[in-house]
């Protein structure tokens, strides 16, 4: 059986006593290492609650931009500790597991992106935040899944448009929009590519009278439009959500069951957020695998022995933090991704 470090001659983290010392010593540590601590809301259960912030990535980067903390310990993926630095290029950020990456975020590299702007030349690039540093460098404006329709709507209808990396994320906006000069980049986070149309079908018939909360990175979300649209589902139960909108709709809305199409970890803040409802996961086998290296011992560790340290350079992070303000200045952020 695996174990989680504790701090020394307490026993291993799982029960009651030691989740109270593991606690107890996170918060010490926080404390003398000046820092707040940031967990997306994919994490797991414990690091959401021991956090001083919970939220969605650009949300969370924002408000280590803001916080007094010299150090900003990010419990999620490395392009959103990434974002943080973006934002804050003076405070020390750390993330608790350096090796916790991202399937969409690693589907473009800078060259591959340099490639395509190359191919359509004048064309304005609409990079999602859920990309690197250096992606966003060669980005003329970021967006979240919450403005991204806002973000291409303001560019004017004669403009080229090369949106990535999320190709369910842009079939959406291009749908929205009726953009015709907008090329999409096939890139797709593989947990929500995972959660299919067939599952989330099999579901809404099991639960008529509940509300689907569709994340728009989803495979599955033409295929709820399209049970909208056929009548299986009512129109008004389909919302298209990022995570941070999803906390807004969960105090909001009056089903008594809501059906989830988002990674699994959300399902902790939508209970917290309105805990007489029944959310349930579309797919429960939607679990990040590199969300979840973020684990209690690795956050104990981190803030223990300063492991491990984000740096960006100065040049990607002044180009790539000129991309992320314009898509501040063009709509309001809202919830991120």
């Amino acid at each position: 059986m695996t174990t989680t470090l504790v701090p020394e001659g307490l026993t291993p983290f799982g029960g009651v006593e030691a989740n109270a010392a593991w606690a107890e010593e996170v918060r010490r540590l926080a404390k003398q290492r000046d820092a707040v601590l940031l967990a997306h809301n994919y994490q797991l259960p414990e690091i959401q609650d021991i956090a001083d912030h919970t939220g969605d990535s650009l949300a969370l980067s924002r408000i280590a931009a803001s916080s007094d903390a010299s150090t900003i310990v990010f419990c999620g993926v490395h392009f959103m500790a990434e974002t943080a630095k973006i934002l804050a290029p003076e405070k020390t950020v750390l993330i608790p597991d350096a090796r916790a990456g991202c399937s969409l975020a690693d589907s473009i590299t800078g060259d591959q992106l340099r490639a395509w702007k190359a191919e359509h030349p004048g064309a304005v690039v609409v990079s999602y935040v859920n990309t690197t540093a250096e992606v966003k460098a060669e980005t003329d404006i970021c967006c979240t899944s919450s403005n991204a329709v806002d973000v291409v709507a303001g560019i004017p209808a004669d403009q080229e448009v090369l949106f990535l990396p999320d190709q369910f994320l842009g079939a959406h906006v291009k749908r929205v929009t009726g953009r015709e000069k907008m090329h999409i980049w096939a890139g797709e986070c593989h947990v929500h590519a995972g959660i299919n149309g067939a599952e989330l079908a099999e579901r809404a018939a099991e639960e008529p009278s509940a509300d689907l909360f569709i994340h728009p990175e989803c495979g599955c979300a033409t295929s709820a439009l399209y049970l909208a649209g056929e009548g299986a589902v009512a129109p008004e139960r389909v919302k298209i959500l990022s995570t941070g909108d999803m906390v807004h709709e969960a105090r909001d809305t009056k089903a008594k069951t809501v059906l989830v199409a988002t990674e699994i970890g959300m399902i902790h803040q939508l209970r917290k957020a309105a805990p007489d409802i029944d959310f349930r996961a579309v797919n429960d086998r939607a679990s990040c695998r590199y969300m979840k290296m973020i684990t209690p011992a690795a956050l104990l560790r981190c803030l223990r022995d300063g492991l491990d340290e984000v740096h960006v350079d100065v040049k990607t992070a002044s180009k790539a933090r000129a991309s992320v303000q314009r898509m501040i200045e063009i709509g309001q952020p809202g919830g991120g991704e």
